[in-house]
Protein backbone atom coordinates (compact mmCIF):
# COMPACT_ATOMS: atom_id res chain seq x y z
CA UNK A 1 0.00 0.00 0.00
CA UNK A 2 1.51 3.32 -1.34
CA UNK A 3 2.01 6.45 1.50
CA UNK A 4 4.03 9.28 2.51
CA UNK A 5 7.73 8.70 1.22
CA UNK A 6 10.99 11.34 1.77
CA UNK A 7 14.22 10.64 -1.36
CA UNK A 8 17.11 12.11 0.16
CA UNK A 9 18.87 13.38 -2.30
CA UNK A 10 18.07 15.04 -5.76
CA UNK A 11 20.92 13.20 -8.03
CA UNK A 12 19.60 10.74 -10.75
CA UNK A 13 19.29 7.86 -7.81
CA UNK A 14 16.68 10.77 -5.99
CA UNK A 15 14.80 11.56 -8.76
CA UNK A 16 14.24 8.38 -10.49
CA UNK A 17 13.18 6.69 -7.65
CA UNK A 18 11.23 9.46 -6.54
CA UNK A 19 9.50 9.47 -10.15
CA UNK A 20 8.57 5.68 -9.58
CA UNK A 21 7.43 6.42 -6.45
CA UNK A 22 4.88 8.79 -7.42
CA UNK A 23 4.03 6.45 -10.98
CA UNK A 24 2.99 3.98 -8.25
CA UNK A 25 1.30 6.42 -5.85
CA UNK A 26 3.20 7.17 -3.63
CA UNK A 27 3.05 10.93 -2.11
CA UNK A 28 6.96 12.17 -2.80
CA UNK A 29 8.88 14.54 -1.41
CA UNK A 30 12.52 15.19 -2.64
CA UNK A 31 14.81 16.77 0.42
CA UNK A 32 17.97 18.31 -1.77
CA UNK A 33 20.68 20.18 0.27
CA UNK A 34 22.32 22.16 -2.68
CA UNK A 35 20.27 25.47 -2.84
CA UNK A 36 19.56 25.08 -6.65
CA UNK A 37 20.19 22.73 -9.67
CA UNK A 38 23.01 23.45 -11.82
CA UNK A 39 23.51 22.38 -15.55
CA UNK A 40 27.21 20.66 -13.94
CA UNK A 41 28.94 17.27 -14.77
CA UNK A 42 29.63 15.87 -17.96
CA UNK A 43 28.37 12.67 -20.06
CA UNK A 44 27.30 8.83 -19.31
CA UNK A 45 25.90 6.36 -21.59
CA UNK A 46 22.36 5.12 -20.71
CA UNK A 47 22.96 1.17 -21.34
CA UNK A 48 20.37 -1.07 -22.29
CA UNK A 49 19.07 -1.86 -18.42
CA UNK A 50 18.73 1.69 -17.92
CA UNK A 51 17.13 2.49 -20.93
CA UNK A 52 14.37 0.19 -20.15
CA UNK A 53 13.72 1.48 -16.53
CA UNK A 54 13.40 5.19 -17.89
CA UNK A 55 11.14 3.45 -20.53
CA UNK A 56 9.28 1.38 -17.20
CA UNK A 57 9.13 4.95 -15.70
CA UNK A 58 7.41 6.85 -19.18
CA UNK A 59 10.37 8.57 -20.13
CA UNK A 60 11.55 6.50 -22.89
CA UNK A 61 10.13 9.25 -25.64
CA UNK A 62 11.95 11.48 -23.59
CA UNK A 63 15.33 9.99 -23.25
CA UNK A 64 15.37 9.77 -27.24
CA UNK A 65 14.71 13.27 -27.44
CA UNK A 66 18.01 14.49 -25.62
CA UNK A 67 20.14 11.14 -26.12
CA UNK A 68 22.15 10.06 -29.10
CA UNK A 69 22.81 6.49 -30.34
CA UNK A 70 25.87 4.92 -30.36
CA UNK A 71 28.00 4.75 -33.41
CA UNK A 72 30.18 2.04 -34.28
CA UNK A 73 33.19 1.69 -31.38
CA UNK A 74 35.30 -0.85 -29.32
CA UNK A 75 39.04 -1.02 -27.66
CA UNK A 76 41.79 0.88 -29.06
CA UNK A 77 45.71 1.55 -28.02
CA UNK A 78 47.01 4.88 -27.51
CA UNK A 79 48.56 4.92 -31.21
CA UNK A 80 44.85 3.81 -32.68
CA UNK A 81 45.83 0.38 -33.22
CA UNK A 82 42.54 -1.66 -32.76
CA UNK A 83 42.24 -4.62 -30.12
CA UNK A 84 38.61 -5.09 -30.26
CA UNK A 85 35.78 -3.72 -32.90
CA UNK A 86 31.58 -3.59 -32.34
CA UNK A 87 29.48 -2.69 -35.11
CA UNK A 88 27.21 -0.07 -35.00
CA UNK A 89 24.02 -1.59 -34.56
CA UNK A 90 25.57 -4.85 -32.86
CA UNK A 91 24.63 -4.35 -29.25
CA UNK A 92 20.58 -3.41 -30.39
CA UNK A 93 20.68 -6.72 -32.39
CA UNK A 94 21.35 -8.29 -28.97
CA UNK A 95 19.79 -6.57 -26.65
CA UNK A 96 17.09 -5.22 -28.61
CA UNK A 97 17.44 -1.53 -27.45
CA UNK A 98 20.56 0.57 -28.00
CA UNK A 99 22.62 2.17 -25.66
CA UNK A 100 22.41 5.98 -25.58
CA UNK A 101 25.17 9.04 -25.03
CA UNK A 102 23.46 11.67 -22.73
CA UNK A 103 24.51 14.85 -20.95
CA UNK A 104 23.70 14.11 -17.62
CA UNK A 105 22.36 17.22 -16.65
CA UNK A 106 19.80 16.32 -19.64
CA UNK A 107 18.79 13.10 -18.05
CA UNK A 108 18.64 15.26 -14.63
CA UNK A 109 16.31 17.38 -16.44
CA UNK A 110 14.04 14.44 -17.55
CA UNK A 111 13.45 12.95 -14.25
CA UNK A 112 12.65 16.30 -12.94
CA UNK A 113 10.10 16.67 -15.21
CA UNK A 114 8.45 13.47 -13.99
CA UNK A 115 7.66 14.95 -10.14
CA UNK A 116 5.04 17.22 -9.17
CA UNK A 117 5.44 20.84 -8.36
CA UNK A 118 6.61 21.48 -5.26
CA UNK A 119 8.39 17.71 -4.93
CA UNK A 120 11.50 18.66 -4.51
CA UNK A 121 12.71 20.83 -1.73
CA UNK A 122 16.48 22.15 -2.31
CA UNK A 123 18.63 23.79 0.14
CA UNK A 124 17.19 21.32 2.59
CA UNK A 125 20.23 19.86 5.21
CA UNK A 126 19.53 16.43 6.33
CA UNK A 127 19.82 16.50 10.09
CA UNK A 128 18.40 13.59 11.84
CA UNK A 129 16.42 10.44 10.74
CA UNK A 130 15.56 7.16 12.32
CA UNK A 131 14.32 3.34 11.00
CA UNK A 132 11.03 4.31 11.78
CA UNK A 133 11.01 7.39 9.17
CA UNK A 134 11.64 10.35 10.83
CA UNK A 135 13.45 12.84 9.36
CA UNK A 136 14.66 16.14 10.05
CA UNK A 137 16.61 19.44 8.24
CA UNK A 138 17.48 22.47 8.22
CA UNK A 139 16.66 24.97 5.27
CA UNK A 140 16.64 28.57 4.81
CA UNK A 141 13.47 28.68 5.94
CA UNK A 142 13.87 27.33 8.97
CA UNK A 143 13.73 23.54 10.12
CA UNK A 144 11.84 20.84 9.11
CA UNK A 145 10.13 17.51 10.56
CA UNK A 146 8.82 14.92 8.26
CA UNK A 147 7.37 11.03 9.49
CA UNK A 148 7.19 9.21 6.27
CA UNK A 149 6.40 5.83 5.85
CA UNK A 150 9.24 5.13 3.69
CA UNK A 151 12.78 6.90 3.28
CA UNK A 152 14.80 6.28 0.52
CA UNK A 153 18.29 7.22 1.20
CA UNK A 154 19.69 8.87 -2.53
CA UNK A 155 22.81 11.19 -1.12
CA UNK A 156 25.00 9.38 -2.91
CA UNK A 157 28.88 8.37 -2.00
CA UNK A 158 29.42 10.24 1.01
CA UNK A 159 25.98 8.89 2.53
CA UNK A 160 24.39 10.98 5.62
CA UNK A 161 22.03 8.02 5.29
CA UNK A 162 24.11 5.50 5.37
CA UNK A 163 26.87 6.76 8.00
CA UNK A 164 23.27 7.39 10.19
CA UNK A 165 21.78 4.32 10.20
CA UNK A 166 24.58 2.03 8.98
CA UNK A 167 27.43 3.35 11.26
CA UNK A 168 29.10 -0.11 10.60
CA UNK A 169 29.52 0.28 7.61
CA UNK A 170 33.30 0.58 5.77
CA UNK A 171 33.54 3.93 4.35
CA UNK A 172 34.64 3.80 0.65
CA UNK A 173 38.09 3.31 -0.62
CA UNK A 174 40.23 5.49 -3.37
CA UNK A 175 40.66 2.93 -6.34
CA UNK A 176 44.49 4.39 -7.00
CA UNK A 177 42.66 5.93 -9.76
CA UNK A 178 42.66 10.05 -10.74
CA UNK A 179 39.58 11.08 -13.70
CA UNK A 180 39.24 14.14 -15.95
CA UNK A 181 36.03 14.40 -17.74
CA UNK A 182 34.66 17.16 -20.12
CA UNK A 183 32.59 17.98 -22.86
CA UNK A 184 33.70 19.81 -26.47
CA UNK A 185 31.82 22.54 -28.09
CA UNK A 186 29.97 20.82 -31.29
CA UNK A 187 32.28 18.84 -32.84
CA UNK A 188 32.45 18.51 -36.72
CA UNK A 189 33.47 14.97 -38.26
CA UNK A 190 33.08 10.80 -37.56
CA UNK A 191 33.52 9.67 -34.28
CA UNK A 192 34.02 6.10 -33.28
CA UNK A 193 32.57 5.56 -29.21
CA UNK A 194 35.77 3.92 -28.22
CA UNK A 195 37.85 3.48 -25.38
CA UNK A 196 41.82 3.50 -25.63
CA UNK A 197 44.31 1.69 -23.49
CA UNK A 198 47.97 2.77 -22.22
CA UNK A 199 50.14 1.55 -19.43
CA UNK A 200 48.19 2.36 -16.28
CA UNK A 201 45.80 4.97 -18.65
CA UNK A 202 42.28 4.68 -20.26
CA UNK A 203 40.66 7.26 -22.33
CA UNK A 204 37.04 7.46 -23.80
CA UNK A 205 34.72 9.33 -26.09
CA UNK A 206 30.62 9.44 -25.94
CA UNK A 207 28.92 12.31 -28.89
CA UNK A 208 25.75 14.08 -27.67
CA UNK A 209 22.87 14.30 -29.54
CA UNK A 210 23.58 18.16 -30.01
CA UNK A 211 27.06 17.68 -31.41
CA UNK A 212 29.46 18.02 -29.11
CA UNK A 213 31.52 14.98 -27.40
CA UNK A 214 31.77 13.98 -23.66
CA UNK A 215 35.14 12.44 -23.41
CA UNK A 216 36.80 11.04 -20.15
CA UNK A 217 40.65 10.16 -18.96
CA UNK A 218 42.22 8.00 -16.21
CA UNK A 219 45.21 7.53 -14.82
CA UNK A 220 46.43 5.48 -12.06
CA UNK A 221 47.24 8.03 -9.22
CA UNK A 222 47.53 8.98 -5.41
CA UNK A 223 44.25 10.58 -4.34
CA UNK A 224 44.61 14.07 -2.77
CA UNK A 225 46.53 16.34 -5.33
CA UNK A 226 46.01 20.10 -4.88
CA UNK A 227 43.54 21.26 -7.59
CA UNK A 228 45.43 23.14 -10.61
CA UNK A 229 45.27 23.46 -14.00
CA UNK A 230 43.43 20.41 -15.40
CA UNK A 231 42.96 21.40 -18.74
CA UNK A 232 47.33 21.68 -18.72
CA UNK A 233 47.75 17.99 -17.30
CA UNK A 234 44.93 16.21 -18.88
CA UNK A 235 46.52 17.80 -22.19
CA UNK A 236 50.11 16.59 -21.25
CA UNK A 237 48.59 13.04 -19.85
CA UNK A 238 46.99 12.43 -23.62
CA UNK A 239 48.15 14.91 -25.89
CA UNK A 240 50.22 12.22 -27.82
CA UNK A 241 47.89 9.87 -28.08
CA UNK A 242 45.35 8.83 -30.92
CA UNK A 243 43.16 11.32 -33.15
CA UNK A 244 40.95 12.89 -32.32
CA UNK A 245 42.10 12.84 -28.95
CA UNK A 246 44.27 16.01 -28.77
CA UNK A 247 41.57 17.83 -30.73
CA UNK A 248 39.43 16.60 -28.72
CA UNK A 249 41.49 17.97 -25.03
CA UNK A 250 42.18 21.34 -27.20
CA UNK A 251 38.49 21.71 -28.04
CA UNK A 252 37.41 21.45 -24.31
CA UNK A 253 37.16 24.83 -22.21
CA UNK A 254 36.41 23.01 -18.26
CA UNK A 255 37.66 19.89 -17.27
CA UNK A 256 36.85 18.36 -14.36
CA UNK A 257 38.73 15.99 -11.96
CA UNK A 258 38.04 13.23 -9.62
CA UNK A 259 39.97 10.79 -7.36
CA UNK A 260 37.87 7.26 -7.83
CA UNK A 261 36.39 5.59 -5.16
CA UNK A 262 34.18 2.64 -4.29
CA UNK A 263 33.09 0.30 -1.94
CA UNK A 264 35.30 -2.66 -1.48
CA UNK A 265 33.43 -4.04 1.65
CA UNK A 266 29.68 -4.19 0.13
CA UNK A 267 26.88 -3.34 2.76
CA UNK A 268 24.90 -6.67 4.18
CA UNK A 269 22.07 -4.75 3.60
CA UNK A 270 20.50 -2.03 2.10
CA UNK A 271 17.46 -1.95 4.28
CA UNK A 272 16.89 -0.92 7.85
CA UNK A 273 13.32 -0.50 9.24
CA UNK A 274 11.82 1.87 6.65
CA UNK A 275 14.79 3.32 5.05
CA UNK A 276 16.17 1.48 1.94
CA UNK A 277 19.65 3.25 -0.03
CA UNK A 278 19.86 3.23 -3.64
CA UNK A 279 22.27 4.23 -6.19
CA UNK A 280 26.31 5.53 -4.93
CA UNK A 281 24.52 5.15 -1.43
CA UNK A 282 24.15 1.70 -1.80
CA UNK A 283 26.73 0.20 -4.25
CA UNK A 284 29.10 3.30 -5.67
CA UNK A 285 30.99 1.57 -7.96
CA UNK A 286 33.96 2.20 -9.80
CA UNK A 287 33.07 3.73 -13.91
CA UNK A 288 34.62 0.49 -15.86
CA UNK A 289 31.47 -1.28 -17.16
CA UNK A 290 29.36 2.48 -17.28
CA UNK A 291 26.84 1.27 -15.14
CA UNK A 292 26.67 3.26 -12.27
CA UNK A 293 23.84 5.50 -13.19
CA UNK A 294 21.87 2.61 -14.98
CA UNK A 295 22.22 0.23 -11.81
CA UNK A 296 20.53 3.67 -10.20
CA UNK A 297 17.70 3.39 -11.80
CA UNK A 298 17.49 -0.45 -11.67
CA UNK A 299 17.35 0.49 -8.14
CA UNK A 300 14.44 3.13 -8.60
CA UNK A 301 12.52 0.63 -10.73
CA UNK A 302 12.04 -2.02 -8.35
CA UNK A 303 11.98 -0.29 -5.38
CA UNK A 304 9.10 1.14 -6.97
CA UNK A 305 7.84 -1.53 -7.98
CA UNK A 306 7.64 -3.36 -4.47
CA UNK A 307 7.61 -0.84 -1.79
CA UNK A 308 3.71 -0.93 -1.23
CA UNK A 309 3.53 -4.22 -0.59
CA UNK A 310 4.00 -5.51 3.10
CA UNK A 311 7.63 -6.89 2.34
CA UNK A 312 8.27 -4.76 0.51
CA UNK A 313 11.82 -3.63 1.43
CA UNK A 314 13.06 -7.01 1.81
CA UNK A 315 11.96 -7.92 -1.36
CA UNK A 316 13.97 -4.42 -2.71
CA UNK A 317 17.07 -5.95 -0.83
CA UNK A 318 16.39 -9.54 -2.20
CA UNK A 319 16.62 -8.18 -5.64
CA UNK A 320 18.80 -5.44 -5.60
CA UNK A 321 21.67 -6.12 -3.34
CA UNK A 322 22.71 -9.58 -5.26
CA UNK A 323 22.70 -7.78 -8.64
CA UNK A 324 24.11 -4.53 -7.88
CA UNK A 325 27.18 -5.82 -5.77
CA UNK A 326 28.02 -8.17 -8.53
CA UNK A 327 28.28 -5.96 -11.03
CA UNK A 328 30.34 -3.50 -8.59
CA UNK A 329 32.58 -6.46 -8.20
CA UNK A 330 33.16 -6.96 -12.21
CA UNK A 331 33.27 -2.78 -12.92
CA UNK A 332 36.38 -3.17 -10.50
CA UNK A 333 37.83 -6.57 -11.52
CA UNK A 334 37.45 -4.63 -15.01
CA UNK A 335 39.42 -1.53 -14.07
CA UNK A 336 42.26 -3.81 -12.68
CA UNK A 337 42.63 -5.93 -16.30
CA UNK A 338 42.45 -2.37 -18.01
CA UNK A 339 43.09 0.96 -17.17
CA UNK A 340 45.15 -0.08 -14.00
CA UNK A 341 47.18 -2.55 -15.75
CA UNK A 342 50.79 -1.43 -15.96
CA UNK A 343 52.69 -4.12 -16.23
CA UNK A 344 54.48 -4.07 -19.94
CA UNK A 345 54.19 -7.87 -20.30
CA UNK A 346 51.05 -8.02 -18.33
CA UNK A 347 49.90 -5.11 -20.95
CA UNK A 348 50.76 -7.17 -23.67
CA UNK A 349 49.44 -10.50 -22.90
CA UNK A 350 45.88 -8.63 -22.60
CA UNK A 351 46.18 -7.22 -25.67
CA UNK A 352 47.01 -10.34 -27.68
CA UNK A 353 43.89 -11.58 -26.12
CA UNK A 354 41.54 -9.52 -26.62
CA UNK A 355 42.66 -9.25 -30.58
CA UNK A 356 41.97 -12.73 -30.38
CA UNK A 357 38.56 -12.98 -29.09
CA UNK A 358 36.30 -13.46 -31.37
CA UNK A 359 34.01 -10.08 -31.79
CA UNK A 360 30.64 -12.78 -30.89
CA UNK A 361 32.10 -13.65 -27.38
CA UNK A 362 33.24 -10.39 -26.69
CA UNK A 363 29.90 -8.81 -27.62
CA UNK A 364 28.15 -11.51 -25.61
CA UNK A 365 30.28 -9.72 -22.57
CA UNK A 366 29.66 -6.24 -23.24
CA UNK A 367 26.29 -7.36 -22.81
CA UNK A 368 26.40 -9.39 -20.11
CA UNK A 369 25.47 -6.39 -17.58
CA UNK A 370 22.99 -4.35 -19.56
CA UNK A 371 20.73 -7.54 -20.81
CA UNK A 372 18.14 -6.68 -17.62
CA UNK A 373 14.43 -5.81 -17.27
CA UNK A 374 12.79 -4.13 -14.92
CA UNK A 375 9.54 -4.66 -13.39
CA UNK A 376 6.46 -3.17 -14.50
CA UNK A 377 5.16 -0.41 -12.55
CA UNK A 378 1.47 -0.17 -11.63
Amino acid sequence: MAGNAVVIGGGIAGLSAAAGLWRTGWRVTVLERVAAFRPVGAGLVVQANGARCLEALGLGGGLRDRARVDVSGGTRRADGRWLARIGAGDLERRLGTLALGIHRAALHELLLGALPEGAVRTGAEVRSLTENGEVTWQAADGPGRIEADLVVGADGIRSTVRRLLWPEAAEPVHVGVTAWRGITPVWDGDLDVAISWDRGAEFGMVPLIDGRVYWYGAVNAAPGEPAGDEAARVRARFGGWHAPIPDLLAATGTVLRDDLACLDEPLGSYVKGRVALVGDAAHPMTPNLGQGANQALEDAVVLAAVAGRPDGLAEYDRQRRPRSQRVARASRAIGRFGQQLDNPLAVAARNAVMRLTPPGLALRSMARYADWRPPPLT
